[in-house]
């Protein structure tokens, strides 16, 4: 990988000491997390802090920035290191938003987008002046509001939803949780009519919704370890114990996936079906060949038809 030169490099120190300044952690204020920050700032080796800008970027953008500004040209399977160890560190500190324009935003849409914050973007225009400090210390006495402020907005754009039961409940915006809604209202009344609700993984709470006594009735005991399904439903009448992955985050059910799942559940009183659910035919087309045998596929912009990567079970005239 290509090192910086004397002008980037000192630049991105720049940029590292500020990360420093304003309490970001070792991960997140190394090199990669000082280049992401000034390529969200817009900000090339030459310009001056007080000339940082705050337009709303893709993860692709930012990398391209840094290539084509800094010299450093991450290979495109580091996209996930940035977003999982720089950008979602970030967000949390309330120094970036997350899809500013659109809350509620599929994970898997390529308009997904980061932004400075407004006010964390006055803080940095100040690096490198007498108010520099002056401006870090207000910012960090009212971070705290700043951060409650922005968690009530969350709150405001929460996704309803409404379970099998007649009853609502309510999931962070976006990420997979656009797809998560329609797999609670259009897979469940279709496919597992009169289906039990166990267990939710929200994108912002893994534990949003969690039947622990009614999964330990059908010999289930799972920790917070676990890596759960997204949506786990279960069939009184067929006893069955319907596991469903919301593809678009995390991909969906291939034989990996499928071998840890049946450990987690292989106590179950209940019969396991895997689903592996995608928030469109064209986002399927990327895994077709990743599913596994055994095995269902569901396509919310298809929600009445289910495809079954299980051979002759159903091999027949259709009538």
């Amino acid at each position: 990988m290509s090192e910086l030169s004397e002008t980037a490099h000192e630049r991105a120190e720049d940029a590292r000491i500020v990360l420093e300044t304003l309490g970001m952690d070792a991960e997140r204020s190394n090199e990669r997390s000082a280049l992401v920050l000034l390529a969200l700032l817009r900000l090339t080796p030459s310009e001056s802090w007080v000339e940082a800008a705050n337009p709303m970027l893709g993860t692709r953008a930012i990398m391209d920035f840094i290539r084509d500004e800094y010299g450093k040209d991450y290979a495109p399977n580091s996209r996930e290191t940035v977003r999982r160890f720089t950008l979602h560190q970030f967000v949390e500190a309330q120094l970036v938003a997350q899809n500013p324009d659109e809350p509620q935003r599929p994970v898997n849409s390529p308009k997904w987008n980061y932004q400075v914050t407004a006010e964390a973007l006055d803080v940095l225009r100040a690096y490198d002046t007498d108010s520099w400090q002056s401006a870090v210390d207000q910012y960090l006495a009212e971070l705290p509001g700043l951060k409650a402020r922005y968690a009530a907005a969350r709150d405001m754009n929460r996704i309803p939803l409404t379970l099998p039961d007649g009853s609502v409940f309510t999931l962070t915006p976006g990420g997979q949780n656009v797809l998560l809604k329609a797999m609670v209202e259009d897979f469940c009344p279709r496919f597992t009519p009169g289906g039990q609700v166990l267990y939710i993984g929200d994108a912002g709470d893994k534990w949003a919704l969690f039947e622990r006594d009614t999964l330990a009735s059908l010999n289930v005991a799972v920790n917070e370890h676990g890596k759960m399904p997204d949506l786990v439903i279960y069939l009184p009448d067929r006893n069955w114990l319907v596991l469903l992955e919301a593809a678009s985050s995390h991909g969906p059910v291939d034989s990996k996936r499928q071998a840890e799942l049946a450990d987690l559940f292989e106590a179950s009183t209940a019969g396991l079906v895997y689903v592996s659910c995608f928030p469109d035919r064209a986002e399927f087309r990327k895994y077709v060949d990743k599913i596994a045998w055994e095995s269902e596929v569901w396509c919310a912009d298809h929600p009445t038809h289910m495809i079954h990567y299980n051979g002759e079970r159903f091999l027949g005239p259709y009538v």
